[in-house]
């Protein structure tokens, strides 16, 4: 019997190792929980600015309408919800860094290797291909498509990413991909998506997430 408790244990040990080196595990729960928070704040101020200056959904998000204004890219650049969405992207990455740092340091697996490559790799592809048709949806003034298109982008990546890190990730891209798909057919609502995809989604996965690998140690 004890023969057969140290086998069980070695192969757990193994697998342990072969999950340590094929898979991203130090990314932490706390950083959904803060990127989701950044997402709700983000979500809040970019809603005063749109109360503030009473934009219209018949010239924010029209899609059909040729009265619509279109705004050029450049002039996006200046504008206060481009800015918002800068500042509280950033904010979301230097948090969700951060608290990955972190546990990385608990768990002893170096934050940047072979697997965190080919994790940024899945990430980063449908990111600057999402990015790019974003572009040319703002020069179009497409407005309308903006929000969905940016869930279902990101749940793509989030979907890709699920290969390198923990599998629970997947159902996040899923539902984000899900969320966008359903906005196509409310335009003109697209923030208050923005705030549950980005904001809720976030918390709810980084609860679970922080619940089940981190609220007991980081041993398992």
């Amino acid at each position: 019997m004890n023969d057969q408790n140290q086998h069980l244990d070695t192969l757990k040990d193994i697998r342990q190792m072969m999950e340590r080196s094929s898979r991203f595990i130090s990314l932490s729960g706390l950083s959904g929980i803060a990127a989701g928070c950044c997402g709700l704040a983000g979500a809040w101020f970019a809603n005063g600015i749109i109360e503030a200056n009473k934009f219209s959904d018949s010239s924010f998000n029209s899609t059909t309408d040729s009265r619509a204004v279109v705004v050029s890219v450049k002039d996006w650049m200046g504008n206060s919800l481009f800015q918002v969405a800068i500042f509280t992207f950033a904010a979301a990455f230097i948090l969700a860094f951060l608290f990955t740092w972190i546990r990385s340091k608990k768990t002893n697996v170096p934050i940047w290797g072979s697997t965190a490559r080919r994790l940024m790799v899945q990430v980063l592809v449908p990111m600057a291909a999402g990015g790019i048709f974003l572009l040319a949806l703002m020069n179009s003034g497409a407005y309308g498509y903006i929000a969905p298109g940016c869930l279902i982008f990101y749940g793509i990546a989030v979907l890709n990413a699920s290969k390198y890190t923990l599998p629970e990730t997947a159902y996040l891209g899923y539902a984000e991909i899900l969320l966008g798909i359903m906005s196509l057919f409310f335009i003109g609502n697209g923030l208050y998506f923005w705030a549950v995809g980005f904001g809720l989604f976030h918390i709810i996965y980084g609860l679970i997430m922080w619940r089940k690998y981190e609220s007991g140690g980081d041993n398992k």
